[in-house]
């Protein structure tokens, strides 16, 4: 299994594409809605621009997770001092805690159905009660190769989406889309 799903392999590329702005401006409005201090792991978090550091930004107590070395080593010289783990999201020791909040920024339709599953009951767990979760996937189910990395992309569709998600005591508040066409998914654990 490639814990980086495709990314380490185009690592380079990726990071001189992916410093555009796209999404920042959605998650800067979903960190202002949390309380200054919270804890939120960052699914996926690739070199930290420009996400995760917009939730540095909000004053927002950040821990990021990503299986791209390359990446990961990018991220420690763009966000010094913000924890990460070099580990694929499906097997991640996720810090061994829990957090106020979970971004998962593009990453969630990288994972096949099966570990789509599994890593939403492993949100779930790690969540506190009335924790957040946002994350990115088409509101249709479809399947695509990823533009990048030529990997198969899935997205379960919302309908699906929200129905795993109630499984795991996990409720959508609201959807939007940006700029770039991402579908987001605002929730929150019940």
């Amino acid at each position: 299994m490639d814990g980086s799903s495709g990314y380490e392999a185009i690592a380079s590329e990726f990071l001189r594409q992916r410093s555009n702005g796209i999404g920042a401006q959605e998650v800067r409005n979903w960190a202002r809605t949390l309380p200054r201090g919270s804890s939120v792991l960052d699914l996926g978090c690739g070199s930290g621009i420009p996400l995760t550091s917009v939730l540095v930004d909000e004053n927002l107590d950040v821990f990021g997770v990503d299986g791209a070395p390359s990446l990961v080593d990018a991220f420690r010289k763009n966000l010094p001092g913000t924890p990460i783990l070099c580990e694929a999201v499906q097997t991640s020791s996720l810090f061994h805690r829990s957090f106020d909040a979970v971004l998962a920024w593009g990453l969630m339709f990288l994972l096949d159905a099966e570990d789509q599953h599994c890593l939403i009951q492993r949100i779930a767990e790690v969540l506190v009660p009335n924790g957040r979760l946002l994350f990115t996937s088409p509101a249709d189910a479809v399947v695509w190769r990823d533009a990048m990395t030529g990997t198969q992309s899935v997205s379960l569709g919302a309908e699906m989406y929200r129905s795993l998600l109630g499984a795991a005591g996990i409720y959508v508040k609201s959807e939007c889309q940006d700029e770039g066409q991402n579908h987001y998914f605002d929730a929150y654990r019940g």
